[in-house]
């Protein structure tokens, strides 16, 4: 017997049609000898309704409450899932993330999980019960409701599968599994059979939408072997694990991410301790930098560009002018930018990666604003209005039949 936590994404319960072809899921994993915890997202488009709702009631809204509003998308769906099993005739509870013992931190609506205390779960599996579980939210010490932010779902069934040792977790969305591009905007896609953490982490951090990157991040350091798959056709996914042995490429994946403003402050004193200022002041707000250009100085001078989430560019900006009190017109925020990037494990020992996705670029006439590479990636900036024919142009330049 295995013990198996099932994570079904918003789109794989968006109406009763779909709801009973997870309970199908669900019910068949049951069937053939498998102890199974569930994990269920909200409805369709459930949360933004939420979010609209609230903004229009009071834009000002406090992040407590807004957590209390934004659990109960999963609560509908966890109910109306543990119906569709009871009229199959399966034994089932539903519990939400506090009745299943998820423990965060206390900052509302991106909280994290510290402890998952699973005392109530093993009591429901061994009552041979399916156990569905609201994700994306848990309780903090004070007993206030938490939610993980966005993709928190994903993040609430690693940490499951986790604590309770289990065989194996399967992440259920609206595709067969990790492409080498979003297949339904680029063609002759690829899907990988196997991919490995620090690759899957990389496209997740990135852009991809499949897996949300706190979540692979757990089941890399608790070793949790992931599985990637449809709820709508019945087909092997991609399996996210340590080492990925099969399908020696060069790239893994093409990703763009138009959650990007770009910011650029001028004419800084070009002294030392400039850079930490900025940085650090931006760190103390939880504001997460990704790609950093310095100018060589000039005149006493130096500029500084760097990006950020969209969200958080007028908040930069705002905390910049506090720290060196810089005039508005010294500081740029832009966010009609895009950022690129290509990953794949092979890149590390393969030299003219990086010229050839510049020359993918320059083909269609696309300008590279910034660049930033590691070992298993390499990222370009460039304007917002080219993104989708530069993922395209890059993916056919590394894989140009799919193959």
């Amino acid at each position: 017997m295995s013990l198996i936590v099932q994570k079904f994404g918003g789109s794989s319960v968006a109406d009763a049609k779909r709801v009973m072809n997870v309970a199908s899921i669900v019910t068949d994993t049951y069937s053939a000898g498998n102890d199974v915890v569930v994990v269920v997202s909200a409805q369709g488009d459930t949360t933004d309704e939420l979010v609209a709702k609230a903004t229009e009631i009071n834009p000002k809204h406090s992040r407590r409450e807004m957590d209390m509003l934004l659990s109960a998308g999963e609560q509908i769906s966890i109910s109306l899932l543990a119906m569709a099993i009871e009229k199959l005739g399966f034994p089932v509870v539903s519990l939400l993330g506090w009745q299943a013992g998820f423990s965060t931190t206390s900052t509302h609506t991106a909280a994290r999980i510290k402890t998952v205390n699973t005392e109530r779960l093993r009591t429901e599996l061994d009552k041979k019960n399916i156990v569905i579980v609201a994700g994306f939210q848990g309780i903090n010490k004070y007993d206030n409701i938490t939610t993980l932010g966005r993709g928190g779902s994903d993040t609430s069934a690693v940490a499951l599968a986790a604590s309770l040792k289990a065989d194996r977790c399967q992440i259920y969305t609206d595709v067969e599994g990790v492409y080498t591009a979003d297949p339904r905007k680029v063609e002759n896609t690829k899907k990988l059979n196997e991919i490995t953490y620090d690759e899957m982490l990389e496209l997740a951090t990135l852009g991809a939408q499949v897996l949300n990157n706190r979540s692979v991040e757990m089941a890399k350091k608790y070793n949790v072997k992931l599985e990637v798959l449809s709820s709508l056709t019945r087909v092997p996914g991609t399996i996210v694990k340590e080492v990925a042995t099969v399908e020696k490429m060069l790239v893994r994946g093409v990703t763009k991410d138009t959650d990007v403003a770009r910011v650029s402050i001028l004419a800084l004193p070009d002294i030392p301790g400039i850079a930490f200022k900025i940085f650090s002041k931006l760190a103390s707000k939880d504001i997460n930098v990704d790609i950093i250009l310095q100018s060589v100085g000039r005149d006493g001078t130096k500029d500084i560009t760097f990006t950020v989430q969209k969200s958080h560019g007028e908040l930069a900006k705002q905390l910049i002018k506090e720290t060196f009190d810089i005039p508005d017109e010294k500081i740029i925020v832009d966010t009609n930018v895009a950022k690129i990037s290509i990953v794949g494990a092979g890149m590390e020992s393969h030299p003219g990666t990086a010229a050839k996705m510049f020359e993918a670029l320059y083909e269609i006439n696309v300008n590279i604003q910034m660049i930033a590479t590691s070992e298993i990636k390499i990222s370009v900036l460039i304007d917002v209005q080219d993104a989708d024919k530069a993922v395209s142009a890059v993916h056919a330049a590394f894989i140009p039949s799919g193959k």
